[in-house]
């Protein structure tokens, strides 16, 4: 576990995260402006989809799940092999305080050090929170993907960003 200059400890997720990363991830959803998903999946979906060197919570000194940064693979095949999609959300309280920077920079590190070359995400466009902070964390927008799905009967676009890593490939 590390610890920020601001008390945000990043710590390597697991099944004690389980309750306080699905309440994080619906708390998201509820916002319309995070996810097409309606429901997180059930803890054992959400693990086995993502990569378990790669999934981080921040915590506060006495404990409390911030936030939640994780990553899947984008395809099985072998070229895509150093290509991830990522999500990342932080808890409203903890909204302006660092919380998904540390995090961001924790999912950077560790696919670095696995020789992933590439993280990528799509983003809602109306999420310019979540833009901002990508782009401070050195991600690039790829394209706009004009009504990519719907969500509530009413069609969505998605801002396609990444990061490419200077040290990987």
């Amino acid at each position: 576990m590390s610890t920020s200059t601001t008390g945000i400890a990043i710590a390597a997720m697991d099944d004690r995260h389980a309750d306080a990363v699905l309440a994080i991830y619906r708390l998201g959803i509820a916002t319309g402006d995070a996810t097409f998903e309606t429901e997180p999946p059930a803890w054992d979906h959400f693990t086995a989809t993502r990569l378990p060197g790669h999934r981080w919570v921040a915590v506060d000194p006495t404990g409390r799940v911030l936030g939640w940064v994780a990553c899947s693979p984008v395809s099985e095949r072998c070229v895509y092999a150093g290509v991830v999609e990522h999500s990342v959300y932080v808890h409203p309280d903890a909204h302006g305080r660092g919380v998904g920077r540390a995090l961001l920079e924790a999912l950077i590190a560790s696919t670095e050090r696995a020789g992933i070359w590439t993280i990528q995400s799509g983003v809602f466009p109306e999420n310019t929170a979540s833009l901002a902070l990508h782009a401070a964390c050195g991600f690039r927008t790829v394209g706009i993907r004009r009504r990519i799905g719907r969500q509530h009967g009413v069609w969505r676009d998605v801002t396609l960003i990444e990061r490419r890593s200077p040290v990987v490939g």
